[in-house]
């Protein structure tokens, strides 16, 4: 069985971690690039969202490596997430791949579950085992994700944004590379030592916080690694959401580590007091979490078409007229492109330093 699963951000390193402790031959997905999206749109329904042409362009390259075994999330609810699995195993099979689909539902927050599904991948394991590689590939998870926040801090703190980006790249091979919880460390901390290290420039640095559909906020070829650039417009950008997070609230019951998640739908009720699939309500909240920590301001994301999230926007108006903080909706599909994109990002910055810059002057006064 050689097995591959779709990519998304950094959940690649915890993903290949854990197949490998369940004594898998692992095919991972190539990095996304213009031959994994042209592949996608081109074998995908021209009305699917990003997402699902991605993940199609990512199966087709892993099975043009040598996998045989799809391993894919399983989802409920309005988004069309949940047919995901289906539409691209029949589209796979109209063009003659030869390959076995599993599909992972979610475990409805019991771990006993999660656990017996991940031992059906492979009857060699025990349940220690699973349980076992399930703890490592955490461990990675949690490692990469901070490097990811501390990456996010510095970006546009830094002076040199290339050298930047080049150490929070080898400190992410490190992980990914390291067969134990002492090389994931040393991997880490030399990382964040230099990130550390790097000179700054002193400047006034914006906040602005992210939010919207997960899989467009976490993998970075979905929205045209909008988080590098603004970083490089000396914007610190922050995440709703992160993979841990999604698990630990979505599939453990919130038990791993302190969850704010019902605090995020509380800050919600005021404007959408109900779930309306996907991360629509977790959106709106968020918003409102980022106004009452004031941030400069809050840029939503979404694939094109996304149905949570237009609910969502059509509600961000107003959380941004009574919060007091500025809103910027962005959708991507395969025809986004990235001059339109810089432009749109260096305007909202610009607007935002000069509402910041006036809040200066008013405070002096």
């Amino acid at each position: 069985m050689k097995v591959t699963f779709p990519h998304m951000g950094n959940a690649h390193i915890a993903i290949k971690t854990l197949f490998e402790g369940l004594k898998l031959d692992v095919v991972p997905p190539p990095p996304i690039s213009q031959r994994t999206m042209e592949l996608g749109v081109k074998y995908s329904p021209e009305f699917a969202c990003l997402p699902l042409k991605i993940n199609m362009g990512n199966f087709i390259e892993a099975l043009e490596k040598g996998a045989d075994t799809i391993v894919m999330a399983g989802g409920w609810g309005p988004c069309r997430f949940g047919y995901y699995a289906q539409v691209e195993r029949d589209i796979l099979k109209d063009l003659d791949y030869d390959f076995k689909m599993i599909i992972l539902e979610a475990p409805d927050s019991k771990l006993s579950e999660l656990l017996k599904q991940l031992k059906a991948l492979e009857e060699n394991v025990t349940l220690w085992e699973a349980l076992k590689a399930l703890k490592f590939a955490w461990y990675k998870l949690n490692a990469v994700e901070k490097l990811e926040k501390h990456f996010e801090y510095y970006l546009p703190r830094v002076l040199n944004k290339d050298r930047a980006e080049k150490i929070y790249n080898e400190g992410l091979y490190g992980i990914d590379r390291a067969d134990n919880r002492e090389e994931v460390n040393q991997a880490t901390n030399r990382c964040l030592r230099s990130l550390e290290a790097e000179p700054g420039h002193g400047q006034p640095v914006l906040r602005i916080g992210l939010v919207g559909e997960i899989y467009t906020i976490l993998e970075p070829a979905a929205n045209y690694y909008l988080v590098n650039y603004l970083g490089r417009l000396n914007a610190e950008v922050k995440r709703s959401i992160y993979i841990s997070e999604w698990i630990n609230d979505h599939l453990l019951g919130g038990w791993i580590k302190k969850s704010n998640h019902k605090y995020i739908i509380k800050c919600a009720s005021p404007y959408l007091n109900y779930w309306v699939g996907g991360h629509g309500q977790e959106t709106v909240g968020a918003t409102v979490d980022f106004a009452h920590k004031k941030y400069d301001g809050v840029i939503q994301i979404g694939p094109l078409t996304c149905m949570p999230e237009i609910v969502a926007q059509t509600i961000l108006g107003k959380v941004s007229e009574l919060e007091g903080i500025p809103c910027m909706t962005m959708y991507f599909d395969e025809h986004s492109g990235q001059a339109g994109l810089h432009t749109r990002l260096e305007a909202f910055v610009d607007m935002l330093q000069r509402k910041s810059q006036q809040k200066l002057a008013v405070g002096k006064e």
